[in-house]
């Protein structure tokens, strides 16, 4: 093998390896801790499922905003205050902060675990 197939090979794997760090900057609370922020009236609550999983469970106060439609829709949230994502498991929650913060949110909260650990 030559340099640039070493090369190549190692680019791949850092963009591997950066797509499931953690992103700078976004907490991480558990469903737990989530349950003593609903009453916030500061907090933005948003679910980033579909809107079939939202309507079949979610919890009072989330907002719907399909992860599809976030980018286009974060304007109607304000960057000045928190905002708090969730989804099923996380995962999706977790690009969804992933993109607030690149957009200027400065507070970005990911529910670990999502509504699975949700009770």
């Amino acid at each position: 093998m030559d340099y640039v197939n070493y090369l190549v090979i190692a680019l791949f794997l850092l963009f591997i390896f950066k797509k499931f760090l953690p992103t700078k900057g976004v907490n991480h609370i558990t469903t737990t801790e989530l349950k003593t922020k609903l009453t916030n009236k500061h907090i933005q609550f948003i679910d980033v499922r579909t809107p079939g999983e939202f309507k079949g469970n979610h919890i009072r106060g989330f907002h719907n905003i399909p992860l599809q439609q976030l980018a286009q829709k974060a304007k109607e949230l304000s960057k000045e205050k928190e905002v708090i994502v969730i989804c099923q498991s996380g995962m999706r929650s977790g690009q969804a902060s992933k993109i607030l913060k690149k957009l200027g949110f400065s507070q970005v909260t990911n529910v670990k675990g999502g509504m699975s650990t949700w009770s």
